[in-house]
């Protein structure tokens, strides 16, 4: 799946980009569900969370899981989330500029649910105005090809490197250990994408 433009059949940069924690505020638009779900306010809930949600006491009503579930089939998780600040403009921006977006997520956690986990990120994705070439869902992020990886998990951010594919961090409280290079916000993500692009183009026109 992909925008409604023509494709060009010409070498092009491909940005792999994850959604949930890089252009979608996942933990922003869980949190008030989990609340729902633990019957407390949601301003009882820390957003300084790590991965897995530990901090929000999930274990006594289904775990993560249990929420993750709940969220997406009766919550319509994925086409609620907000978009991260910034993130839809500099995605347009950048692919004004020649840049190929191909959004790589694993949503497709909930068994026999994949059809509305892909039509809620769709939706979602149209809605937001978010262009981009490639759809892919897919739990392994190294077996899809891009030039350079915008990612949030650790654990998939180490799997991108240990497998030689360049990625820049998404920073937030779940993987403030993991090395740099990495960004805070979208106006940081958007002028080091826009860095290696160059480096990119530099190195095709010396080919």
């Amino acid at each position: 799946m992909g925008d409604h433009q023509a494709d060009q059949w010409t070498e092009q940069f491909v940005l792999g980009v994850d959604l949930d924690g890089v252009v979608a505020d996942f933990i922003g638009g869980l949190r008030p569900i989990a609340a729902e779900w633990l019957g407390v306010a949601a301003d009882s809930l820390t957003a300084d969370v790590s991965y897995g949600f530990a901090e929000w006491g999930l274990e006594d009503v289904g775990g993560y899981e249990g929420l993750h579930r709940h969220a997406v089939k009766h919550r319509g998780l994925f086409e609620r989330l907000p978009a991260m600040p910034g993130a839809p403009a500099a995605l347009r921006r950048l692919a004004a500029a020649g840049i190929r977006i191909r959004i790589i997520t694993h949503r497709l956690y909930i068994p026999w649910f994949h059809r509305e986990a892909v039509r809620q990120t769709v939706d979602w994705l149209e809605a937001h105005g978010i262009p981009y070439w490639d759809l892919c869902f897919m739990r392994d992020k190294a077996a899809v090809g891009a030039d350079l990886y915008l990612e949030d998990n650790p654990a998939n951010v180490a799997a991108l490197r240990a497998a030689g594919h360049p990625t820049i961090v998404v920073r937030n409280s779940t993987n403030r250990s993991v090395p740099a290079p990495a960004a805070t916000d979208w106006s940081g993500i958007e002028q080091m994408v826009m860095q290696e692009f160059v480096a990119w183009q530099s190195a095709l026109g010396h080919r």
